[in-house]
């Protein structure tokens, strides 16, 4: 409405009705447009991006509807997404009504959305209505990789590998990782094996949601309703090793169960590369991914990064037989570029440093920094694009490069 002391100001009015943690309040102010894609959804860009942006996330009522069925109705009555610039540094933030996104999303794949550990719980129940409970596993175990690779990085000792963690005289930034989502998900999902199964814990699932809707919760308070859920099983409870999965750094103590069916083709394919001798290398071919998904490329490329670095000849007939350097789904091709500067394939250099600097999502950006300056051929550079580049990054961004880089004096 106008202003009623100066007519060339305008006053914006919000309302709320939903008891909000005041860390989910947040303003966004930019040159945006808008489109709906569906009943209760408006997808928020800059111009260049939302008709991109638009179809990208075509299918959020779907999913919308499949999260209601699990987990019960939506409440905040609109869902809407804002597509951020490149700079952002998280893959998402949960604001009410507008979820804050990465445009590194943008990948022209449809299910590469949603994301601690019953969101990514709730995530992947999601997508495994959507595309079949083989996928789901497939996800599942994709997670577990990452969580093995993200242990690998911190340090298995390392405290900030615990589930739940000691935040005294420790910067939140700083003890940032996927551990939390992952960990926290291997938990759930390694409970539902033990209690009886998807359909069972799914009743868990949304009476948890109705207990603590609009309310504040610790470890404790959650362990106490699981136990008073499943009161018939508490012998089963019992024998689950708490202090382990919540107070032990490193993997989780026991291993869900995972069906393997999708995971298969990306191993075997792996295992042949690692295997390869030079007088192998012919035997590749495009034809090797024609029946493989991008979620099954991205479990390939994350297989081999968990192994000792491939020869340079590898990973140069890579290129040649697949051509991952013409692909712009960001998850391949950071894992790819990862590969690369891991075998020390100079040509990957000027790739790896544009993706770093091109967007600024620290699941991506770290890591290939971290990784250019353990390549003694790329060292300087990465130290000296980091600087130039320093000043135009978010700031949670620039001080842990910064620390990686060890340019944080």
């Amino acid at each position: 409405m106008p202003d009623p002391e100066d007519s060339s100001r305008k006053i914006y009015c919000f309302s709320q009705n939903v008891p909000v943690p005041c860390y989910l309040f947040a303003l966004v102010v930019g040159a945006l447009e808008s489109r709906k894609i569906g009943p209760r959804t408006l997808v928020w860009a800059e111009k260049e991006l939302v008709d991109k942006s638009a179809y990208e996330f075509s299918e959020a009522e779907a999913m919308l509807k499949t999260a209601e069925d699990l987990a019960g109705p939506y409440v905040w009555g609109q869902y809407d997404l804002l597509v951020l610039p490149p700079s952002f540094p998280y893959g998402g933030m949960e604001n009410p009504c507008l979820t804050f996104v990465t445009p590194t999303l943008l990948v022209i794949d449809l299910y590469q959305m949603l994301n601690e550990g019953h969101t990514v719980y709730l995530e992947r129940r999601i997508g495994g209505r959507l595309f079949g409970e083989q996928f789901r596993h497939f996800q599942a175990l994709g997670g577990w990789r990452e969580l093995q690779n993200t242990i690998n990085t911190l340090g298995d000792k390392n405290p900030v590998t615990n589930l739940v963690l000691n935040l005294d005289e420790v910067d939140p930034d700083v003890a940032y990782s996927s551990v939390p989502y992952e960990k926290g998900f291997a938990l759930l999902f390694y409970l539902e094996q033990l209690l009886g199964g998807a359909d069972v814990f799914i009743g868990f699932l949304k009476a948890y949601v109705q207990q603590f809707a609009y309310k504040s919760i610790v470890t404790e308070d959650w362990k106490t309703f699981l136990y008073s859920y499943f009161k018939d099983k508490v012998d089963v409870l019992d024998k689950v090793d708490w202090n382990s999965w919540f107070h032990a750094p490193g993997m989780p103590p026991v291993k869900p169960t995972y069906d393997v069916t999708l995971a298969n083709a990306c191993v075997a394919l792996s295992q042949r590369w690692i295997e390869a001798k030079e007088s192998d290398l012919g035997s590749f071919s495009s034809a090797d991914l024609k029946e493989m998904s991008s979620h099954q490329l991205i479990e390939f490329l994350a297989l081999l990064l968990l192994e000792a670095p491939l020869p340079l000849s590898h990973v140069q007939r890579m290129q040649e037989v697949y051509n991952f350097n013409a692909i712009h789904n960001s998850e391949i091709r950071f894992r790819w570029l990862r590969l690369c500067i891991r075998s020390k394939w100079e040509e990957a250099i000027p790739l790896a440093l544009k993706m770093a600097t091109d967007q600024g999502r620290m699941k991506f950006t770290r890591p290939l920094f971290r990784d250019l300056y353990n390549f003694d051929k790329s060292r300087d550079l990465a130290v000296k694009t980091f600087l130039e580049h320093r000043a135009s990054m978010h700031p949670v961004t620039s001080m842990l490069v910064g620390k990686d880089l060890k340019q944080d004096q």
